[in-house]
């Protein structure tokens, strides 16, 4: 079943809990209950809030669209792009950049096999407000949905079956299979789940068995996918930080 990116969640989970006063271990609980171990960097959360910071946004970089990232070293861009996710703290100017890893008995696979999350913390340029304020989840959506269009006539041009069936429905989501705060604005609620489920399906299209007639057809198409998942993977992080400043701020927020 596909996840949202656990930086997409804990964004949008900390700045509800931050701005109800909940706690973190309340945020990491409803954001990653499919994680088995959070590592103690998760606590530099807890330092931007005491130095004021009041939301937390998210980057999804890839190694051939990096520019959701703001301005930082090459050490934090390196490692935020090999995670393709990250979370910032735009008033301060701070990263925090996820490893994965797994944890168990020499051998262990699937449930016997436990999943851990640790966190680095790396320096940025601060993101000006204006440009948090400027989202607009139904803008993202409309501008989405047109590339969605565009890359399904190109396909259907190609010809053949770019995505699996099974793998295509079990990109889309169902009825609370992502859960998020409840506080996000409805807009926001479906631009995040229309873009990651765009994204996931076309993931399994380039994942997925190539029965391209001739190796430059397969070649086409998988630049196609890559293109509309670079585009719905910027869309959901859009989505995300305007959520994001939705919650923060209710009554001035669209």
């Amino acid at each position: 079943m596909p996840e949202l990116p656990a930086s997409v969640r804990i964004a949008l989970w900390v700045t509800s809990t931050w701005r109800n006063g909940g706690t973190l271990e309340s945020a990491m609980e409803s954001a990653l209950p499919d994680v088995d171990a959070v590592g103690d960097g998760i606590r530099t959360l807890e330092l931007w809030r005491d130095l004021g910071e009041r939301t937390v946004l998210v980057a999804l970089p890839s190694s051939g669209d990096p520019a959701s990232l703001p301005r930082c070293g090459a050490d934090a861009l390196d490692a935020a792009v090999e995670a393709e996710e990250c979370l910032i703290a735009p008033g301060l100017g701070a990263l925090l950049i996820p490893r994965w890893s797994t944890f168990g008995a020499p051998g262990a696979t699937g449930q016997d096999a436990g999943t851990r999350l640790d966190w680095t913390a790396y320096d940025c340029e601060p993101v000006p407000t204006h440009r948090v304020e400027a989202l607009d989840p139904r803008e993202t959506t409309r501008t989405l949905t047109a590339k969605v269009l565009e890359v399904t006539e190109q396909l259907d041009a190609l010809g053949g079956q770019p995505f699996d069936a099974a793998s295509a429905r079990e990109a889309m989501p169902r009825p609370g299979q992502w859960a998020l705060p409840d506080d996000l604005p409805g807009q926001a609620l479906r631009a995040v789940t229309f873009a990651a489920a765009v994204s996931t399906a076309a993931a399994a299209g380039i994942d997925g068995p190539q029965d391209g007639p001739d190796g430059w057809t397969q070649q086409r198409r998988l630049d196609l996918l890559r293109d509309l998942r670079r585009v719905a993977e910027r869309a959901l992080a859009d989505a995300t930080n305007a959520g994001v400043a939705a919650v923060a701020h209710p009554r001035t927020s669209r």
